[in-house]
């Protein structure tokens, strides 16, 4: 029995080492082989995480163009309103200055009417500007046509 005992301790203590043998040679096979597959994991992770960047930075752009596309629709078209908006003005502008004129065309009518056929009045006018002249020189014309050129000079 003893040896019975020792055959199977010895079976026992052989499998241990062919077992372990077998890891030992197993993990040696292996671990090179984990090492390729973690280091294109790896890889595999850096190239997705760069396309991901890729993608962001372009998404990025395209929305700083489309920003700046937006931008420049709006300056145009504030540009446009405000040309229109000087257009409006001007014409109302044109429109207000001919009204103007319009007034001013009555009202100098309505005053050549009133002095037709008044001489008194511009007599008077004319006498009532002499009193309140400040020494201003007065040219009269004569005969000819021609005016008496400083017949007495004003006092200064």
């Amino acid at each position: 029995m003893h040896s019975n005992r020792n055959a199977i301790a010895f079976g026992g203590l052989a499998f241990l080492v062919v077992a372990f043998v077998v890891t030992i040679s197993l993990i040696l096979w292996a671990w090179p082989k984990y090492k390729v597959y973690n280091m294109e994991m790896h890889g595999i992770a850096s190239l997705k995480e760069a396309k991901w960047s890729k993608q962001i930075l372009i998404e990025e752009a395209k929305a700083r163009e489309q920003a700046a596309l937006m931008q420049a629709k709006a300056r145009v078209t504030l540009a446009q309103a405000e040309g229109e908006a000087q257009i409006v003005r001007a014409k109302a502008e044109g429109k207000a200055d001919i009204e103007l004129a319009k007034a001013a065309a009555e009202a100098n009518k309505i005053i050549g009417e009133s002095l037709k056929n008044n001489e008194a009045y511009l007599r008077y006018i004319w006498i009532k500007g002499l009193q309140d002249g400040n020494g201003e020189r007065i040219y009269i014309p004569t005969e000819a046509g021609m005016p008496i050129l400083e017949a007495g000079k004003a006092k200064n």
